[in-house]
């Protein structure tokens, strides 16, 4: 089964999918973001859409649940929420919300070591800041490494 991570953001969405046995993620693509957690998920859904055709469906979301450094929430993680609902609801898959914290910045990290221009590495930060929490979650969910337990075994957080 196929799990697709979503980093969430008001002006870009980064998207990345799993391998069919759901052990290695890869970056995707990037859309448009939205205030509105609802067009977002519409824009997601359309992405899905894309992503499967001609290739194994997708059977699980992760999005990603923007928190502050103490685990508090921030500005973003209603959004987050509600977009996980959203998903959930014009999808009908299980919608899994994890712990964020960092990943752009490890995004980051690994794309300065391939790609010196900022400007393209800006273009594939989303979708790499998606492959980076999507591939925790797998790692975690396998027992494999180190990932950050997912926030979907807590009441309320699985959407």
């Amino acid at each position: 089964m196929r799990v697709l991570g979503v980093d969430d953001g008001r002006r870009r969405i980064g998207l990345a999918v799993s391998d069919p046995t759901g052990t290695l993620a890869r970056p995707a693509e990037t859309i448009a973001g939205h205030d509105d957690p609802a067009a977002a998920a519409r824009g997601v859904a359309a992405a899905i859409a894309r992503i499967e055709s001609g290739d194994d469906p997708i059977g699980a979301i992760v999005v990603g649940l923007p928190l502050r450094l103490d685990g508090s929430p921030n500005e973003q993680t209603g959004h987050a929420r509600a977009l996980a609902a959203e998903l959930r609801r014009l999808t009908g898959l299980e919608v899994v919300l994890r712990d964020e914290r960092l990943t752009s910045r490890e995004a980051e990290s690994r794309l300065a070591l391939r790609e010196r221009d900022w400007r393209v590495r800006k273009k594939r930060l989303d979708a790499a800041a998606a492959a980076v929490l999507l591939q925790e979650y797998l790692d975690g969910r396998s027992g494999t490494g180190e990932g950050r337990e997912a926030e979907s075994g807590r009441e309320g957080d699985r959407e």
